[in-house]
């Protein structure tokens, strides 16, 4: 077995729990309880194994991070390792004194999730009053002086106001935003009939994009490509196992944030190997590295190198086989599951104003 190169980034997902219930939430629909999380002091022994095999960015995120009281302790442990950390957070919580402690246990940036520039419609798409909390958040982040990011999950409910959104980000004093169009797993994909852009929306949001990257303003725009409409899938986090590792709150390693629901995949945990060997040796970080695994129109592609056959864990969503052709792919032979939705985005909605049908990330809501 060829060894892989060493992963580059960590997401470490503290916590489940979140004061927000956005439709879109990457988390998984079956939500790690909080009585099973890993503790600060296993975390640090992550951490300090993820600098080891190689790691040196940390993405602190959840659900809410700041939910964690030990939140500081886990930060201190990634700055003794050497790892830069990012705190990734719905700035709910985050005060001035909250902030300052994580600045001194070696927090390094953070990133601020909003969903829209309207307050009314940004605090509806994340399921209750958050966008002032936000604003509040923004200026302590900002006061701090840390590196500064904005990211604006993007979707039918949210798009026609991206330049409320960029400007949002300019006035709040951003330093990037990113411009994450939705991606179509685990709660997206409950949501999928309501979030789904038009392609005409699509259109507009990318003329907006380039036009105020054409006059070099800040903040600097971050444009995560959407798949439904385009033809071409994307590269499955530059590769299956090629990059990145993700820690759920039990300690789940997996390849891709979205990987939860592969049924069959049997995760390794970090409490029963270390991540050296579970980046090295496990059939999860193993299954789809390279080309090896590709079947049908993969298997011949000119550019199985550079997309890697599209996102193994949209594949399993659409189709309930990994290992097939990314439908989202015009040369898959699923492409239909990904053609016909993206053809009847918006034809449904109605025009009376009401408000969109979300189903909101609730436990719940999971399985209904």
């Amino acid at each position: 077995m060829t060894e892989p190169a060493a992963p580059w980034a960590l997401l470490a997902e503290l916590t489940h729990a979140c004061p927000l219930h956005c439709p879109y939430c990457s988390n998984p629909l079956e939500l790690v309880r909080r009585r099973t999380e890993l503790a600060a002091d296993e975390w640090a022994r992550v951490l300090a194994e993820a600098a080891d095999l190689g790691v040196v960015q940390a993405h602190i995120s959840g659900g809410e991070p700041l939910l964690r009281p030990d939140l500081e302790r886990i930060v201190a442990a990634a700055h003794r390792a050497g790892v830069y950390t990012q705190l990734v957070t719905s700035g709910l919580g985050l005060t001035a004194g909250r902030l300052d402690a994580l600045i001194g246990a070696g927090i390094n940036s953070v990133q601020l999730s909003v969903q829209d520039a309207d307050q009314a419609n940004s605090d509806l798409i994340a399921g209750r009053a958050s966008y002032a909390a936000k604003e509040r958040a923004a200026g302590v982040i900002r006061a701090a002086g840390l590196p500064f990011g904005l990211n604006v999950v993007l979707h039918r409910h949210n798009l026609d106001r991206l330049p409320q959104i960029i400007e949002m980000g300019e006035r709040w004093g951003a330093d990037r935003v990113e411009l994450a169009n939705a991606q179509f797993y685990g709660w997206a994909l409950r949501n999928r009939d309501v979030l789904l852009p038009t392609a005409e929306q699509l259109d507009r949001a990318k003329r907006t994009v380039a036009d105020h990257r054409a006059k070099a303003r800040r903040p600097e725009l971050v444009w995560v490509l959407p798949d439904y409409h385009e033809g071409v899938p994307k590269p499955c986090m530059g590769g299956w196992g090629a990059r990145s590792i993700t820690v759920a709150p039990d300690g789940t390693a997996l390849p891709c944030p979205a990987a939860y629901a592969m049924t069959g995949l049997r995760p390794p945990n970090v409490r029963d190997r270390p991540l050296s060997w579970i980046w090295r040796r496990s059939g999860a970080f193993n299954a789809y590295r390279g080309t090896a695994w590709m079947s049908g129109p993969c298997g011949e592609c000119p550019r199985r190198e550079t997309d890697f056959g599209g996102c193994r864990c949209q594949a399993f969503a659409l189709t309930g086989d990994a290992s097939r052709t990314d439908p989202a792919c015009a040369l898959s032979p699923d492409h239909h599951l990904v053609r016909d939705r993206a053809g009847r985005a918006g034809r449904e909605d109605g025009e009376d104003g009401a408000a969109p049908d979300f189903v909101y990330r609730r436990p719940a809501n999971a399985r209904d």
